[in-house]
């Protein structure tokens, strides 16, 4: 039994339960290693099996070690049921997050007389640790958003439209290997950058304004998250203020992040820099989140956040400031928490840039 399988088992016995049913595809591809779009694991500690349907059975036998595969037919419940039977299962964990109240319904009358137990963040806890195997994976990821936004300083220009910019971002980073992009791109031009979720537009670009860059991909199943901001045209004395207070919180940020801190402790490293500026209500949303196969998953890095940072978690830094009608910057780094300190996985430049 893998170190992965181990650590998630080590908790059941707080639970009370003796096997856990996962939905999640992010937490099905971190258990077994299947990367197909349908199936369902038991785990237990003596044996983990994937069921899935007939399209993926070969695809799912080539790709997992120590994992039982099972085909289910159309009622995939009662194959998990047989297999629960098998393993003499007595008490089973959901996840309580990611199923409807119809599947809790149903899983209920299927698998009576077995007890169906909620849970929370099982998974999820032992994959904010990154291996080294992972943590390669992510290095990679965050070099091709690098190599992505060197190359869009060189297309940036007045006259495209946002949506040019987003298409020229996401089809850089799949000629270097990503799968896809992680997330929406959000590319925010001129008054749209004081949106912070501003996902591109057909927006023409024009020239003195700030255009906000926030983009990702998937490489190897792993995400990368980068923002940056540029002035195209010449900067104005206020864009200069306003990006000066965000790179100033932000390099605090990456500074002062380590393992120890709570996540509220972590937001408050930039926020405090924002809030001395007198742009505190300006920022409106928290510093930021656990990364690894999900673009967003825990740590919470936020205000009011208890979650306490580890060594080997993989978080970003992304302060902003955003001021309706004028514009909006945002600044945001991948980083690894090493102890006492955190290395950045994303190395792109954040000075002031002006593209003309």
């Amino acid at each position: 039994m893998h170190s992965r399988i181990q650590k998630i088992v080590g908790q059941f016995g707080e639970l009370t339960i003796d096997a856990m049913l996962t939905f999640s595809f992010e937490n099905r591809r971190y258990v077994t290693g299947f990367t197909g779009s349908s199936g369902f694991v038991l785990i237990t500690d003596r044996e983990v099996v994937l069921a899935t349907d007939g399209r993926y059975v070969e695809q799912a036998k080539a790709q997992v070690n120590e994992v039982t595969v099972v085909e289910h037919q159309s009622r995939w419940m009662m194959t998990i049921l047989e297999e629960a039977k098998r393993l003499g299962v007595k008490r089973i964990g959901f996840e309580a997050d990611l199923v409807t109240y119809k599947t809790v319904e149903e899983l209920k009358k299927v698998f009576a007389p077995l007890e169906l137990i909620p849970v929370s963040g099982i998974i999820e806890r032992v994959r904010e640790i990154k291996e080294e195997s992972e943590l390669t994976i992510m290095r990679q990821a965050a070099s091709i958003a690098d190599q992505a936004f060197s190359h869009i300083l060189g297309y940036l220009r007045p006259g495209l439209k946002e949506t040019d910019v987003a298409l020229e971002l996401e089809v850089f980073m799949r000629k270097l290997g990503a799968t896809g992009p992680s997330f929406d791109t959000i590319v925010a031009s001129g008054p749209r950058s004081a949106l912070p979720h501003g996902v591109a537009s057909d927006r023409v670009i024009q020239s003195g304004e700030f255009v906000k860059m926030d983009y990702g991909c998937y490489y190897q199943g792993y995400a990368s998250d980068i923002t940056r901001t540029v002035v195209v045209g010449k900067p104005t004395d206020r864009h200069k203020e306003i990006y000066g207070v965000v790179l100033e919180a932000q390099l605090a940020g990456v500074a002062g992040m380590r393992a120890g801190l709570t996540g509220e402790q972590a937001d408050s490293l930039a926020r405090d820099v924002i809030v001395k500026a007198g742009y505190g209500e300006a920022f409106s949303h928290s510093l930021g989140h656990g990364l690894g196969l999900a673009v967003h998953e825990m740590p919470r890095v936020a205000q009011r956040s208890s979650d306490v940072l580890q060594e080997g978690m993989v978080v970003t830094i992304e302060p902003g400031i955003y001021l309706p009608g004028f514009g909006g910057v945002r600044i945001e780094d991948d980083v690894w928490l090493t102890g006492n300190t955190c290395e950045r996985l994303t190395l792109s430049k954040k000075d002031l840039i002006t593209v003309e």
